[in-house]
């Protein structure tokens, strides 16, 4: 039993939720006061280095957005298993949460690759990817900050992938998707915040993915949005250091193995 049911299906909670999640959480960030003492970057970095307008990213995410909120209609459309009432059999809890990991683990295999690709072949980094890396300095509206190419390529069939290769129900992937998107927004917040549970129980987080994002990093931390494994396993993965600037705020400083 789920608060939505009777009042909204599964499928179309799981098109609106994400979207509405990603707002919500992102705007979270966006409101919070000046916070500079849990800032990897300072604000003047901010506005020097990211070279693309506050209204330039939310008209590029609201567009992804759209395009993703169609494909999952469509898919949530030709996959479900409901009966003549309507109805769709949940599996046991235990096998929902099987569900939940194969989906995380299959989501970063492929955000990993293809991610990993568009850095290295030189047409789709200058043409395609590095709209997103024009955020030097991210923030968390601009955590889906991206080329409609890559939106589609990376985000939308990459969240399609896992839910079908997952086999979970139009239900579970509610949960799903808005956990990957909560989680998405966290990697690009820009803050280390004391108690944030992203920190405690990943790797891969808002300090892990800056060091991507900073110039010298590009070629490390292809990871995301849950593991850093495959970064590990295929020595890809950056260590660093958390600093504390003595003007307040942390900085994220790379360091070789």
């Amino acid at each position: 039993m789920v608060f939505w049911e009777g009042y909204v299906s599964d499928e179309a909670m799981g098109t609106v939720a994400p979207v509405v999640v990603y707002w919500l959480y992102a705007g979270f960030y966006e409101l919070l006061p000046h916070l500079g003492k849990y800032r990897l970057h300072t604000r003047k970095e901010e506005e020097e280095k990211n070279a693309v307008p506050f209204v330039s990213v939310v008209r590029g995410v609201l567009f992804q957005q759209l395009v993703q909120a169609t494909v999952a209609k469509l898919l949530f459309l030709l996959t479900s298993t409901a009966d003549a009432s309507g109805t769709t059999i949940q599996p046991s809890v235990p096998v929902q949460l099987a569900q939940f990991i194969v989906a995380m683990l299959v989501m970063d295999t492929w955000q990993y690759f293809v991610h990993r690709f568009m850095h290295q072949n030189k047409f789709l980094y200058r043409h395609v990817h590095s709209q997103h890396h024009r955020l030097v300095v991210p923030y968390a509206i601009g955590a889906l900050y991206n080329h409609p190419l890559e939106g589609l390529l990376l985000d939308t069939f990459g969240g399609a992938i896992s839910f079908l290769v997952s086999g979970m129900t139009a239900r579970t992937a509610v949960i799903f998707f808005c956990f990957a998107v909560i989680k998405t927004v966290d990697d690009h917040c820009g803050l280390w915040l004391p108690g944030n549970i992203f920190h405690i129980f990943f790797w891969n987080n808002s300090a892990y993915h800056d060091i991507h994002h900073q110039l010298q990093g590009t070629k490390y931390n292809y990871s995301q949005p849950f593991f850093a494994n495959w970064d590990k396993l295929l020595g890809t993965h950056m260590p660093y250091d958390l600093l504390k600037r003595p003007e307040g705020g942390f900085e994220v400083r790379l360091k070789k193995d």
